[in-house]
């Protein structure tokens, strides 16, 4: 029961950074209170966006800000009682997402986007798994000319700076793409270089049993017992490891706040339904509905639809008062037919006022290290983020520049 590393947490960046450690010699037990990916990995969009150069920045616009304070947006909704405590968070969230600001941070969080696909094509080769990803992009529809307008000009900016690939669409081209949707779209935004993902639940799983077969291996057990030395309570008994990487997603500031690490961590937590697709039509992209603020996703299971975000504590019960206001909207935007699942799946996203994730060594521990903070780009950021932290701590040169992502700037 003596390992090289211990990595908390088997969601997508969990995964991964086991993989890449195992790959690299190191002998690593990977624990989690599930199975891989059956937590925050298991309901998102399943979009790996090589278009997301910048993070999700909180909204500036009176009119915007306005709108949401009315608790009623169908993309953002809060929990009255959360409002407090989360406060100092999106404050810094919000002077953050100032156009210069967060354009400063879009030149670190782009050097992570940039390789976003690109690894993940490689571990899904290596795990068998290459069938799970569609090199399609994925689609942005529209309800009137301003809005496209509005994200062309963004596109157009990100392409300028970045190289982000895009391509705009009148009515009848994205008809073609989309045969099934609402001909009374206005338009379209395909962001080519992206890839989707048919069950992001089992392309975790694929990556965990490939971890397996490099000689890793998997524990049930209680992150939350990390200790000195570093050790962990499992089912099969007690792991000590020689250093620990923790991966736990939203649930990470629990083990960091114990051992004096005051990280400035919050949720944005999410809904997701499945359904069945009526009269044989058929939905060949994921799919945004920007003015509405939720996603429809072709998924193995069925059609997925994914709401925005909402603000609460990350242990209230659910409230999925988003999924039930847009999905009237959504059956007017595809055929959708009856429910696959027998309750909405919930989850968080675990967000950092900064908008970037905490990639790097623990600054007060000897062997502790730190890989969370992802928010809406967990999956799309996971295999890089577990090749840079396996660079970092086998002393390799790293593929890009760890530094803005220590935790030291917090």
């Amino acid at each position: 029961m003596k390992f090289d590393t211990v990595v908390l947490g088997a969601g997508i960046v969990g995964v991964c950074v086991a993989v890449h450690l195992q790959k690299r010699g190191r002998q690593v037990a990977l624990i989690d209170r599930k199975l891989p990916g059956n937590e925050t990995s298991f309901g998102n969009a399943g979009l790996i966006q090589r278009e997301g150069v910048y993070p999700y920045a909180f909204p500036r616009g009176l009119g915007t800000l306005l709108r949401y304070a009315r608790n009623q947006s169908p993309d953002v909704r809060y929990h009255a009682d959360a409002m407090l405590k989360t406060a100092p968070f999106l404050w810094r969230y919000w002077r953050n997402s100032h156009p210069a600001t967060h354009a400063a941070i879009a030149k670190s969080y782009s050097t992570l986007i940039e390789h976003c696909v690109s690894e993940h094509r490689a571990l899904a080769a290596d795990a068998g798994a290459s069938a799970l990803l569609r090199p399609i992009g994925w689609i942005k529809v529209f309800r009137t000319e301003a809005a496209q307008q509005a994200e062309v000009r963004l596109a157009e900016q990100w392409h300028q700076e970045y190289g982000v690939a895009f391509g705009a669409l009148d009515a009848a081209r994205l008809q073609q793409m989309e045969p099934d949707l609402d001909t009374s779209l206005h338009g379209g935004l395909h962001y080519p270089e992206a890839d989707s993902v048919s069950d992001p639940n089992a392309l975790v799983t694929a990556y965990a049993k490939y971890f397996e077969a490099l000689g890793g291996r998997f524990f049930i057990g209680d992150a939350n017992t990390l200790r000195d030395a570093w050790q962990v309570d499992t089912e099969a008994g007690t792991i000590t490891a020689g250093s620990a990487v923790v991966a736990l997603g939203p649930w990470s500031d629990r083990v960091s706040a114990r051992l004096g690490y005051r990280l400035p961590l919050a949720v944005k937590r999410g809904y997701h339904m499945h359904y069945a697709a009526q009269r044989g039509a058929q939905l060949n992209h994921p799919v945004l509905d920007v003015e509405n603020g939720y996603l429809l996703a072709p998924m193995a299971r069925g059609i997925r639809l994914t709401t925005g975000a909402e603000i609460a504590r990350r242990d209230a019960a659910k409230t999925p008062t988003q999924l039930a206001a847009v999905e009237p909207i959504a059956r007017t935007l595809f055929p959708l037919g009856e429910r696959l699942d027998n309750e909405p799946w919930m989850g968080g996203r675990p967000c950092t006022p900064d908008m970037m994730p905490i990639i790097g060594p623990a600054n007060r521990h000897q062997g502790l290290w730190f890989a969370f903070g992802h928010a809406h780009h967990g999956l799309t950021l996971g295999p890089i983020t577990g090749r840079l932290i396996a660079e970092m701590m086998t002393g390799e040169q790293t593929l890009v520049n760890p530094q803005p992502f220590r935790v030291e700037r917090f």
